[in-house]
């Protein structure tokens, strides 16, 4: 688990984390200029040169990997002094953090790894502790000293900081403690009322019981705050000191909106898990709702990060069953028959012409959503959980195969 808490550094101890950030960027960009390099000037080929111009690297050169880097940032100290007065753990998280963003390139399809710029840089992390840096209201921070700490929720018996990571934002300086126990928690089974829900930007969410929630604008209420100031940035000169402050302020907008976001879809995930102690989602990738017209609207709802992030680790806590369906046609079947309604978005309204059901689209999907939810658990553990028959032998298969994968997750990561 992670915990935040606010610190409060002297100015002194601000200076020196602030120029350990420009160090940490510095030892970054370097160790991903040498990866670029080297793959660079294996790009060119023999019988032509390439459109820009690329380092000459011998071919039995070894690639710049962590581990080749990480010795030769022992041999950087003697040459570059100022590198010493940066803890070594430090300067190792950030070779650690170069060879991330390559392994996420390559595996996930992510981008190139960019360069940071001046304030981009915004953390650095201790990775190892022998004894608790905490120690009443202050946090002993390696080669910085002891730091007054806001500890606004106290830290579990039984559990051990494994890492802090101190981080820089608008509003001020944190810390994130990463804290571990060895307990092992057994995964929670389906059990219980269950409901499915259907996210939408009409309405947040809509539930199976017939629930709707309306979506809150947290982008809208400070825009025209956002606007002024931005407006009034753009008059500043750069690099001055007036430009500073009001970045500081557009910033601190920016967390506050992103903090309301944030609590709001909490208290809606303990709601939740008050009213069912089984809860169905559907799968989806909401990066691809974010490129279309209504991205904005998308990313200010906070879908992606309400299903992925908030509901799974609430759910975990309150011992509430959650795993996604198969999203494919939800909208487009009704919840009572098993029909084909065919509609496009601007039918918000579900009307079967078969059994003559009529009610809102979004809460049919969710009906829809928690009948395969109960169908997937019913087969994959052979128990009778619905009485929902599944009449089709194809769909019976593939529903199958898509929960026994589900379900061999922990209920935390489905």
């Amino acid at each position: 688990m992670t915990y935040r808490y606010r610190i409060y550094p002297s100015l002194e101890q601000e200076t020196r984390m602030l120029s350990w950030l420009e160090t940490c960027r510095s030892v970054y960009n370097y160790a991903l200029r040498e990866r670029k390099d080297w793959i660079g000037s294996r790009k060119c080929q023999i019988d032509r040169c390439s459109l820009q111009s690329e380092y000459i690297i011998p071919a039995d050169a070894p690639y710049p990997g962590y581990y080749p880097q990480k010795k030769n940032l022992t041999q950087a100290k003697k040459v570059l002094p100022h590198l010493k007065d940066v803890h070594s753990q430090v300067l190792q998280d950030v070779l650690g953090r170069v060879d991330a963003s390559f392994e996420a390139m390559r595996q996930r399809g992510h981008g190139f790894p960019r360069f940071k710029k001046f304030g981009q840089y915004r953390s650095f992390l201790f990775p190892q502790f022998k004894t608790s840096p905490v120690q009443g209201n202050q946090i002993k921070l390696p080669k910085i000293g002891w730091v007054p700490i806001t500890l606004h929720r106290p830290i579990p018996d039984d559990f051990d900081i494994k890492t802090v990571r101190v981080v820089r934002k608008h509003s001020g300086w944190y810390v994130v403690l990463c804290i571990q126990a060895d307990v092992s928690i057994p995964e929670v089974p389906p059990h219980g009322h269950s409901i499915g829900i259907d996210v939408g930007l009409e309405y947040f969410l809509s539930t199976s019981d017939g629930e709707q929630i309306a979506r809150p604008r947290f982008f809208n209420k400070l825009h025209r705050k956002l606007e002024l100031l931005q407006r009034c940035l753009k008059r500043k000169q750069k690099r001055s000191n007036q430009r500073a402050k009001l970045i500081q302020r557009i910033g601190r907008v920016h967390e506050q909106i992103a903090a309301s976001r944030l609590d709001w879809q909490f208290k809606l995930a303990h709601h939740l898990c008050d009213q069912a102690q089984t809860i169905f989602a559907e799968d989806l990738d909401f990066r691809i709702m974010a490129k279309g017209m209504l991205g904005k609207h998308t990313l200010d709802a906070g879908l992606g990060q309400f299903l992925n992030v908030v509901l799974p680790w609430v759910c975990f806590k309150r011992g509430v069953y959650y795993v996604k369906v198969d999203p494919n046609g939800t909208s487009q079947e009704c919840p009572d028959c098993g029909a084909r309604v065919k509609k496009d978005l601007s039918v918000r309204i579900h009307e079967c012409h078969e059994c003559g059901s009529v009610k809102p689209r979004d809460v049919a999907s969710g009906q829809v959503i928690n009948a395969r939810g109960l169908s997937g658990v019913q087969i994959a553990s052979g128990r009778d959980l619905s009485g929902f028959q599944v009449t089709d032998a194809r769909q019976d298969r593939t529903k199958l195969e898509y929960f026994k994968s589900n379900l061999e997750k922990p209920a935390l990561y489905a």
